[in-house]
């Protein structure tokens, strides 16, 4: 029973091992009962298939969750995500049709993203504002200037370039997904390379203390809020030039209960301090792998947020410190039980 106890904590302290077996238990249940989900084949040199559909379509959530991630670790949120993505895309398709040079329209839609962050960041970190409450702002007027700029009418975008971004290839790969590995690595140098990742995981565990030392936490917490805002920015131009148009009412939806599920799964705590940037690479894949599951399998679509809460629920049971010390205690005591038999038995 000892060595069973001890891979027990072993395995539960391995933030990265959850969503993993999620991924992997998920892929199972495809290769019984979903035929052709592995197959990959190359067609006017694109790389096709449900695994490349997965990658693909799970970019913006997986960019969105990385911003994401960083606000957790300063025990923040943002829950304005979703409109962010739909402003930055509305403006950016607006400025299309107005035939603005591509260059010009994507460096708007990307610094709308960052100003909006920044519009969060001033709240939380100077006013002093709790995150929720100060994204919620964002979240209800957010939507309504999206709509404002695009007049509440879907916008087209015919320009390739544009369209490229979401929609195109680069060596036979979705190029959004080129966009969301370069986005990791350079979270990945700035978190794990600076000083900045130290600082961020420093504030997040304990802010007080952290300004002792010399710390600016409300700077720290500033530029989290400002990468996250960028990210969703980015998000939503991705999501535009895949459907080669802006939807300001339908753009984003949902997407923050996403972003903050892919963060949890990953092993990054609500309560700040360390975080797993890997981890919540494995959480947006295994939402969106479970999403496309769900839809090849033609479940309606409502059953989604159904399927979403029992993962919630499951996520939340295995990264429950209080459970976690009670199936310790119950493994010791068993086990203590069988030392005492076996002593008896002696």
């Amino acid at each position: 029973m000892k060595p069973f106890n001890t891979l027990y904590e072993n395995l539960a302290q391995k933030k990265l091992l959850w969503p993993s077996v999620g991924i992997i238990l998920i892929l199972i249940f495809n290769a019984f009962f979903t035929p052709g989900f592995f197959n990959i084949r190359m067609q006017d040199g694109h790389l096709f298939g449900s695994l490349i559909d997965i990658l693909n379509r799970g970019t913006p959530i997986l960019i969105i969750a990385l911003g994401m991630t960083l606000v957790i670790a300063m025990e923040g949120i943002d829950i304005s995500v979703g409109s962010v993505l739909a402003i930055s895309a509305s403006l950016a398709a607006f400025l299309m049709q107005k035939h603005v040079p591509f260059v010009f329209a994507l460096g708007a839609g990307l610094a709308i993203g960052a100003l909006c962050g920044f519009w969060n960041g001033i709240l939380v970190a100077k006013l002093k504002i709790q995150p929720m409450i100060a994204t919620l702002i964002l979240l209800t007027v957010g939507r309504g200037i999206a709509q404002l700029i695009s007049r509440g009418q879907i916008i087209t975008i015919s320009n390739k370039a544009y369209r490229f971004v979401g929609g195109g290839y680069l060596l036979g790969i979705p190029f959004s997904v080129v966009i969301a590995a370069f986005v990791f690595l350079a979270l990945y140098l700035v978190t794990r390379k600076t000083a900045f990742g130290l600082f961020l995981e420093s504030v997040g565990s304990n802010r007080v203390s952290s300004e002792f030392t010399g710390i600016h936490a409300s700077r720290i917490l500033l530029t989290v809020y400002i990468i996250c805002g960028f990210c969703a920015g980015l998000a939503g131009i991705i999501v535009s030039s895949n459907i080669t148009g802006a939807d300001s009412n339908n753009a984003g939806l949902w997407f923050e209960l996403d972003a903050i599920l892919a963060v949890v799964i990953g092993g990054t705590s609500m309560r700040g301090g360390r975080f797993y940037l890997g981890g919540t690479v494995l959480g947006a894949l295994f939402i969106q792998t479970m999403t496309t599951t769900i839809y090849t399998l033609g479940v309606p679509s409502e059953s989604v947020m159904v399927v979403k809460a029992v993962v919630i629920i499951l996520v939340s049971l295995v990264q429950s410190e209080v459970l976690t010390l009670k199936l310790n205690s119950l493994f010791h005591r068993k086990s203590e039980k069988k030392v005492l038999v076996n002593e008896t038995t002696i």
